[in-house]
Order: structure tokens, then C-alpha cells, then sequence
């Protein structure tokens, strides 16, 4: 099909005949390999002492070195060094001797036309980063190279150079270290690829080699698309440049995985180009054909000499590697005793707030009422929140012994957050609030079906929606002093009795 043509939005997957991990679409496969740009979070640019700072003036963060005058020579950053060895160990990659090329190529944004970057030896190689379901995806590389500078393209629409009036340049972020974090082919859905970027962003963050801020791009990326039918070899791919926000990303995938798709159904060729996203109209567009290794011109850097960490050097890195989200997830589910709430561990640990959570345990606290405590109210409270641990221990053993319904619980706790601390018993007395016995909870139970005799017999007919407006009925009756819970049970026990 034209590029004109084609759908936007959500894709839906159509089964097929899967086998493996394979999900088909109209019976092609999906193939997705990501490249990941990450700005590392040190003091000073790779090869100069001009600042690595986001949000200055313009071309204020600039020497010779950064704007490539003659005789100005490049000195390696050494924390870059170490922060670059940090996320390969993290992505289980093998650290090796490297050596630093000229990638040649000109834009208005790379002062000296060519970027040093890595080529055929790259510091970090062969390693995978496991997705939260345990599927491995893997890395073939994450190696060194400098930033470009930026351009902002003005007095046309949707801010491309393409019909702009005039371009300003900002060499600000020209030589700023990052690391390009290269994926295998191993992406099969949009899901996983949105899954891969979160993931890697949580340890990023974790391990303290960049911020990750995709809104102010100290982390990008881009996406190689193909499709094939099983068993084929790979289709042509095309790389969607740049995308900003891991939602843009799995809506470009979708969609250039639909275009690819009706082009072969239609007997079109997919030609190999780099193609931008549109967010406004959803749409990927060409940029350029792809370009090849040898139109790089690649050669060794000369005023540089290789890089090759010691042993000890790498070691140390090593010995001070935090521990990463995926091990933080699994400690924290490990330490309910049951199964935990996905979406609450994932939350928590995002928000480094799991030291507290085990904390809130061995004070004697439930974890499982912690972990959804902690993530409803304690959003804006750091990782360290400032409610003792021992106060939110004690509110969770009233909810777990039936002296607070849920309701209450959140009451309390919305006071103890207030005031920074407090005895949720205290609160919970100087409320007013204890919890119904069960007599008094049944006569209210059966009253409330002879009041909505209507609603009671749509939810003995099989709508189980009609819960949800009993169970409301009771909790308005009691002034929120039932039990939801205990009264869901016996509406269940009296429909099948």
C-alpha cells in the first residue's frame, strides 16, 4: 500500500498458527530490535571539562574541544568510563578492551563532521535484559560515543526542517557522553518493546549511570521493524528515528508494522530507510534511506588510545552495584508469603519505596496491606516516607485483626500521612470507628436485599455487577463501618444457599 494509506492507533493480534513465542498478525511475525541512547549522568562532556548540564543557555557549555578547533584534543571522561561498565554488568554484557573510531558523516549539529563513537570493539557486549515476565532480551552491545548538538527548526509546522524558515543550533549537548544500548532482533510485540524501554529506564535510574528523562532526551530511541512469515528470513526493516515517550513508541511499531504488512499483501517492496514518527497524525514518514556501515568512513580515532579496564577496576564496579529492580521485585513479592499485587510491587520498587515497605514488615506489619497502603498514599513522599514504619505496622494489624474495615483504614491513614506519624488506634477510637460484629453485619446484609429486591434478583441471575451496588447499599448504611469483604462473602453465601 502507498504511505497515504494504512491504519492508526491500536493494533489488535490476531491469533495464528503460533508456535513458541511466535504471535503472528494475518499470519506475518513481528520482528523488532530496539537502539537505546542514554545520556550518562556525569559532571562534564566525554572528552572535555565543559559542563553536562541540561536546560542552560544555549552554546553557553562549549570549548574548542566541543566546537572541533584545530589542535583541541579529546581527554576520556573516566566516570563516563565507569558508568558505561555499570549498565553493561547490569545487562550481564562481558566488559572488554575497546577502541574508539571517527563515525564521519556531516549535519549542521556535529561541529567537527564526524562523532567518536565505537564501532568494531564496543566496551560492553553479549548480554540480555529479562522482561518483569522472565522472557530475555538481548543485548548485542551497549557502547560509548559522544551526543550531537540540537537543532530547533522554526517558522514552519510540526517543527521538521521540511518547510521551516530558519534553524537554530545549540551545541550545548555536542559531546555529552552516552551510551547506545543496541538490542538483538528478540522483540516480538509492541508490548514487549514498551516492557524493555520501562525496564531498562528503572535500571538506569537504579544504578545511577542517567536520569532517563525521555521528555528532555537524555534518553531515545530507536526502533528496526520488519515482518516476515514463519519460517521465511527476516523482511526488510525499517528504523523509526527518535521516538520520545514509550506510549509514541509501541504506536509506531503497530503502525509500521501494519504499512509493512499491506505492502506485501499488495506486492509492494519495503525499501530499507530511516523513518520518522508523527504523533500528531500517527503516522511513520520517510527520512533517508538507510545508510551503511561504509558510508560512516570509519577509522581509529587517533588522539585517543584503546580503552581496557583492569580487572579491578572492573570488580570495583562491580562491588558497588545496587541492587536492581528486578531482584528488588522479587524480594518484595517474596516477602508477603503469598502471591503479592503485581501492579503495587511494580509501583513501589519504581518508586524505591521497597526498603520502607520491608521496614513496615519487621515491624510487625502486613506486607501485603503495606505495598497498597504505600502505593495509593505515598505517591509524593520520597523513598524514605516520613511516617514511621512502626505507625503504618500498626495500622495495618487493625485492618488484618477486623478492628478497621478498609474504608476506615484509608481514613486513618490519610491522617497519619497528614501529620507525618501517629497511633492509628488512637485515630481510629478518637473517630469513632469499630468494626460491625457479625450478627449485627447479617441482620444489616438481609435487610439491605429486602430494600433492593430488584438488585438482589439481577445478581442471583447470574450480573454480577449488581454487586458492587449492594455491596455500596451496606457501606451507606453502616456509615462505612462494614466490612466489605465480610459483606461480599455473604451476599456470595446467600445467593447459593
Amino acid at each position: 500500500m502507498s504511505e497515504s494509506q494504512g491504519t492508526t492507533g491500536s493494533m489488535v493480534y490476531k491469533a495464528g498458527a503460533v508456535t513458541g513465542d511466535e504471535i503472528l498478525v494475518d499470519g506475518w511475525e513481528l520482528i523488532v530490535g530496539l537502539e537505546v541512547h542514554v545520556e550518562l549522568a556525569t559532571a562534564t562532556k566525554l572528552f572535555s571539562a565543559s559542563a553536562n548540564r541540561f536546560g542552560d543557555e544555549p552554546n553557553t557549555n562549549i570549548d574548542p574541544v566541543t566546537l572541533g578547533l584545530p589542535g583541541a584534543l579529546p581527554v576520556l571522561n573516566r566516570h563516563a568510563v565507569e558508568l558505561a561498565m555499570r549498565i553493561g554488568l547490569a545487562l550481564n554484557c562481558t566488559i572488554q578492551p575497546s577502541t574508539f573510531h571517527r563515525k564521519n558523516y556531516f549535519y549542521p549539529d556535529m561541529p567537527k563532521a564526524y562523532q567518536i563513537s565505537q564501532y568494531d570493539q564496543p566496551i560492553n557486549i553479549d548480554g540480555f535484559l529479562a522482561l518483569p515476565g522472565g522472557k530475555k532480551i538481548g543485548v548485542e552491545r551497549a557502547h560509548l560515543e559522544e551526543d550531537t548538538g540540537k537543532s530547533t527548526h522554526l517558522g514552519g509546522t510540526g517543527g521538521r526542517i521540511h518547510g521551516s524558515d530558519y534553524s537554530l543550533i545549540d551545541f550545548n549537548r555536542a559531546g555529552v557522553p552516552l551510551v547506545e544500548i543496541v538490542s538483538r532482533p528478540d522483540i516480538r510485540t509492541s508490548e514487549e518493546a514498551r516492557q524493555y524501554v520501562t525496564e531498562l529506564r528503572s535500571i538506569l535510574v537504579a544504578i545511577g549511570a542517567s536520569d532517563a528523562k525521555m521528555e528532555e532526551g537524555s534518553m531515545r530511541c530507536d526502533a528496526n521493524v520488519s515482518v516476515h512469515k514463519p519460517g521465511m528470513p527476516y523482511g526488510t526493516r525499517c528504523e523509526i528515528k527518535n521516538v520520545n515517550s514509550i506510549r509514541s513508541l509501541g504506536r509506531a511499531i503497530d503502525y509500521e508494522m501494519r504499512r509493512q504488512i499491506d505492502m506485501n499483501e499488495a506486492g509492494e517492496t519495503v525499501r530499507q530507510e530511516t523513518r520518522h514518527w508523527n504523533e500528531n497524525d500517527g503516522r511513520t514518514h520517510t527520512l533517508r534511506s538507510k545508510e551503511d556501515a561504509d558510508d560512516y568512513r570509519y577509522f581509529l580515532e587517533p588522539d585517543l588510545v584503546p580503552l581496557d579496564p583492569s580487572p579491578e577496576w572492573i570488580q570495583a564496579v562491580r562491588d558497588a552495584m545496587p541492587m536492581l529492580p528486578g531482584a528488588r521485585r522479587a524480594r518484595l513479592s517474596a516477602s508477603t508469603g503469598q502471591p503479592a499485587d503485581a501492579e503495587a510491587v511494580m509501583v513501589v520498587v519504581e518508586r524505591g519505596q521497597d526498603d520502607y515497605v520491608l521496614e513496615v514488615a519487621a515491624a510487625g506489619g502486613d506486607v501485603g496491606r503495606a505495598l497498597i497502603h504505600v502505593k495509593e498514599g505515598f505517591a509524593d513522599e520520597g523513598a524514605m516516607p516520613a511516617v514511621p514504619a512502626a505507625d503504618l505496622a500498626g495500622l495495618t494489624r487493625l485492618e488484618i485483626g477486623g478492628q478497621l474495615t478498609a474504608t476506615q483504614a484509608k481514613t486513618v491513614l490519610a491522617e497519619i500521612v497528614a501529620n507525618g506519624g501517629g497511633d492509628a488506634a488512637a485515630i481510629a477510637a478518637a473517630k469513632g470507628f469499630e468494626a460491625m460484629d457479625t450478627g449485627a453485619l447479617e441482620a444489616m446484609v438481609d435487610q439491605i436485599i429486602a430494600d433492593n429486591a430488584a438488585v438482589w434478583s439481577k445478581y442471583c441471575s447470574g450480573e454480577d455487577k449488581a454487586m458492587g451496588a449492594l455491596v455500596g447499599a451496606a457501606m451507606k448504611a453502616s456509615q462505612g463501618k462494614a466490612d466489605g469483604k465480610l459483606v461480599t462473602a455473604l451476599l456470595q453465601a446467600k445467593r447459593t444457599a
